[in-house]
């Protein structure tokens, strides 16, 4: 494997769905403008609570890609 060098983000998804979609959300709108996302990192995971039930979900992700050569 080559040596890389890595630079990393901290994002926050939003869904109400589901703590994945949530995560989905965040790297398919930072796949847009990044390159080169080689992983991640879920950090923290919070929901909204209205009448007794989870109503949204966020969700914390430590993001990296790998500086271009």
């Amino acid at each position: 494997m080559t040596h890389r060098v890595y630079k990393y983000i901290e994002l926050t998804g939003t869904s109400n769905a589901s703590i994945e979609d949530a995560a989905q959300t965040a790297l398919a709108r930072a796949s847009q403008t990044m390159r080169g996302i080689d992983w991640m990192e879920v950090k923290d995971v919070r929901a909204r609570v209205e009448n007794g039930k989870i109503d949204h979900w966020q969700v914390m992700l430590k993001v990296a890609f790998a500086l271009d050569e």
